[in-house]
């Protein structure tokens, strides 16, 4: 597998920025295609390089060719994704659901990712299916924003769930990004839905260093993060369950272009992460790259000859 310079990429993706035409669209209703050179793309943060990695080790065992192609910015590679130049992407489904409809409906538009994973997957596919695009099954790990305390905070106050904290009374500062003022996911979510008394937001960002040592030294209460965040425990943290279902579905999706990577043999191979994969393993694999030093090639692979998915 190789990775493709930035500048390449960027000359790449130039030609494709707007995607496919309109007329060309009409493949989505052709056989799907099945071609045996396949680009993997990554958004180029620890979790999805991890994830092409799994996907391009997986593919290969199976037969394919592949390479990694890194684009940042979901503005490029989606319409890449479209075009084929490149073939299968690792994404999270309400958060892509809500991206797609965003582009289809204009900014505006009300989200159609949800807490429910089969409302959202098939918001998603009907967005999905116009663009050429499949989303294949999604496997158990979920990806979503999520709420931790200090593990000495949970002790003292006997909290386990966010339902806990908010019968309880307390007063909570929050360290999250600003936009969790008006976010339906975040403070207000959290009053509404949880009764949390949150007295105000500490604009620190989402799991960032400096909002978790707010928490840790006791500053703010509580912080925003992901359900994936591999550094918690260096901070004495610990995860609050969302046990009402306040975040959406962002379950891990395969996005494939139906034209060259809709057949079965790319369902199947890929198919074979979902049954292994948690959310758990996901938070662990992150930590070898971040806190370790790894290399998400070695990691990936280690990960899947574990599981009995790699010789």
């Amino acid at each position: 597998m190789r990775r493709v310079p930035w500048l390449l990429v960027l000359l790449a993706l130039a030609g494709c920025a707007t995607g496919p035409s309109l007329e060309n669209r009409g493949r989505v209703t052709a056989p799907p295609g099945d071609s045996h050179h396949l680009t993997i793309g990554s958004a180029g943060f620890t979790e999805s390089d991890l994830l092409a990695q799994m996907y391009a080790q997986l593919l290969n065992r199976a037969g394919y060719k592949t390479s990694i192609l890194t684009v940042s910015n979901r503005e490029l590679y989606e319409p890449a994704l479209e075009t084929g130049q490149i073939d299968v992407v690792p994404e999270f489904a309400a958060t892509f659901a809500d991206w797609l409809n965003a582009k289809v409906h204009g900014t505006d538009a009300k989200p159609v990712g949800s807490p429910d994973l089969d409302t959202t997957m098939d918001a998603l596919r009907a967005l999905a299916a116009p663009r050429g695009l499949t989303v294949l099954p999604p496997g158990r790990a979920v990806d979503q924003n999520a709420f931790a305390v200090s593990a000495d905070y949970a002790r003292e106050h006997r909290l386990k769930t966010l339902s806990d904290l908010g019968a309880s009374g307390l007063k909570v500062r929050l360290a999250a990004g600003d936009e969790c003022v008006q976010r339906p996911y975040c403070a207000p979510g959290l009053r509404q839905d949880y009764g949390i008394d949150v007295t105000g937001v500490d604009p620190k960002g989402v799991g960032t260093t400096p909002a978790k040592r707010a928490v840790q030294q006791g500053r703010d209460q509580m912080v925003l993060t992901t359900t994936t965040d591999a550094t918690l425990d260096q901070f004495g943290l610990v995860l609050l369950a969302d046990d009402r279902h306040l975040q959406n579905a962002d379950y891990v999706v395969p996005v494939v272009n139906r034209a060259r990577a809709g057949g079965a043999g790319v369902t199947k191979a890929l198919g074979r992460l979902n049954d292994v994969l948690t959310t758990s393993d996901l938070a662990d694999l992150n930590e070898q790259v971040d806190n370790w030093r790894r290399l998400p090639a070695d990691v990936a692979r280690a990960y899947l000859r574990d599981k009995g998915l790699l010789k």
